[in-house]
């Protein structure tokens, strides 16, 4: 059985690509047992996987080609320390985890990677018993965003280190189409350095000459592929709707035409504020419902919600966002304000690793209940109040500071 399993291991790892080293490759303690990487349809997570599995791979093969004192090989060359196993396999109508688990420690091996295991029935019953079981072994495995991980998990919450695979950020998409090797920044360092940072960065590369592009296709690694970037965006988001939505969620198939109703009604209107009795009358829904709807596609990464400070679901956000500018632009009967677009680039940049708050002043955004921000097309010819990020701006000045450069936090 398990050679069955490494034939289709060998092949998909020999085949991955990974144009360049995602930044939570170096983020993850790998010394942890359970590992979740939780992540939106198409930002690549199964790449991440197997580009994990090459790296332990290539160190295990350099470690069994050299002898140590007394010329013995420090690991033995028959052992696979690796397997990537994908429950989309029909073996999982008929044998669990567990038992792939026990044959592959029986063998030798350390580290078991498993992808699509949403599929699999009472999944984070076994993994809980893979994690009792065999403590020598490390467990890998991708996650839908609206699975239920952490705290949400009572198999789970005590033993799982979940961590977020994003779509590219503006540097990693930067670094591949210019072969460079920029550095991400953290927000305090942009904010009190932002100036002499956008100054070393456009002394190499005009960032401007790639940020439009990055905000019509650069988040999804699908750019890279010979395809239609569109159909092949479109097919990711009818899978949220159908896989994510539907499927996990246990929502009846008869709803899938209100949710994509629901949907391309916030495409069409977002960045907005939420009216919930004219959008539930226009799908046929109860409020209640519609809420839950579009908390629904919030946990899918579908749309981003904003709420004031002291808010949160089921009350009503005071914006929606769509989760990213690629996204945003996938409505082709609306012309795009730049605004809107730098609006939500903003927002999707900041929230990964900071909190995102509305506020109830001036201001657009709060970061972290301490850094009030707007955010602006064009630069202002005097120098503005509070931190702005600015679309149009290559170099920072006083408190406008350039948004691509926000997309150098990851």
């Amino acid at each position: 059985m398990l050679d069955a399993f490494f034939r289709i291991h060998d092949f998909l790892v020999e085949h991955s690509f990974m144009p360049i080293r995602r930044q939570l490759m170096d983020e993850i303690n790998w010394d942890d047992r359970l590992i979740a990487i939780k992540g939106g349809r198409g930002v690549g997570k199964t790449d991440f996987l197997l580009s994990r599995v090459k790296e332990i791979e290539e160190a295990w093969k350099s470690m069994s080609e050299h002898s140590d004192s007394l010329g013995r090989k420090k690991t033995p060359l028959d052992i696979r320390p690796c397997l990537y196993v994908s429950l989309n396999d029909f073996y999982f109508t008929e044998h669990t985890i567990v038992e792939v688990a026990s044959k592959f420690v029986k063998s030798g091996g350390q580290y078991l990677f498993l992808d699509q295991l949403f599929k699999y029935p009472n999944w984070s019953r076994e993994l809980k018993r893979c994690y009792n079981k065999f403590p020598t072994l490390h467990v890998i495995f991708c996650a839908t965003p609206v699975m239920p991980i952490d705290e949400d998990n009572n198999d789970l919450k005590d033993i799982v280190k979940t961590y977020n695979l994003r779509g590219f950020s503006f540097r990693e998409y930067l670094n591949l189409q210019t072969g460079l090797r920029f550095r991400s920044y953290t927000l305090e360092e942009i904010i009190q350095r932002h100036a002499s940072i956008s100054r070393e960065i456009c002394d190499r590369v005009k960032p401007l000459d790639y940020f439009k592009t990055y905000l019509d296709h650069g988040y999804y690694p699908s750019y890279l592929e010979s395809k239609s970037f569109e159909a092949e965006l479109l097919k990711t988001m009818n899978t949220q709707l159908e896989v994510d939505v539907l499927m996990i969620k246990q929502i009846d198939v008869a709803c899938l035409h209100k949710l994509r109703k629901l949907l391309y009604i916030l495409m069409r209107e977002a960045p907005c504020a939420l009216n919930i009795s004219n959008i539930s009358e226009e799908i046929g829904l109860s409020r209640a419902t519609t809420m839950n709807y579009i908390k629904y596609l919030k946990d899918s990464r579908l749309i981003n919600l904003l709420y004031l400070e002291d808010k949160n679901f089921p009350m009503k956000p005071t914006k929606v966002y769509m989760h990213n500018t690629n996204l945003a632009q996938m409505i082709f009967t609306r012309e795009h304000n730049p605004v809107n677009l730098y609006e939500t680039n903003f927002y999707t940049a900041i929230h990964g690793a900071h909190k995102v708050n509305a506020t109830d002043r001036s201001a657009m955004f709060i970061i972290d209940g301490k850094y009030y921000f707007d955010v602006r097309e064009t630069p202002s010819m005097r120098d503005t109040i509070r931190p702005t990020a600015v679309g149009e701006l290559e170099l920072g000045r006083g408190n406008q500071i350039p948004l691509w450069l926000l997309g150098f936090l990851y």
